[in-house]
């Protein structure tokens, strides 16, 4: 569970997990070309193939190769093991 809020941990990976959620199964290439436009993020591709490997790491990020290209597919299977964890009672309400 550690990697997982690692992985959380940066702004960066949160805006590719962001852009997969919105869009999953993109190539590095598609979600450099987003992350630019969309987000103003300059970060090179080596950069976001390494953020990539360390969400892949925590099981976040899920890749599948089809000819030559990767493909790259959020998972939230690990948020789960988070909220079964630490609960959260809807009689609460948000902090």
């Amino acid at each position: 569970m550690g990697d997982v809020f690692k992985a959380l941990a940066d702004p960066t990976r949160r805006v590719i997990l962001d852009e997969l959620a919105e869009r999953s199964g993109q190539t590095l290439f598609e979600l450099c070309a987003r992350l630019a436009t969309k987000h103003g993020l300059g970060s090179s591709r080596q950069a976001i193939s390494q953020h990539l490997d360390v969400l892949e790491s925590a099981g976040l990020v899920r890749t599948r190769r089809v000819g030559r290209y990767k493909f790259h597919d959020l998972d939230t299977t690990p948020l789960r093991a988070v909220v079964e964890r630490w609960p959260i009672d809807p009689r609460e309400g948000p902090p």
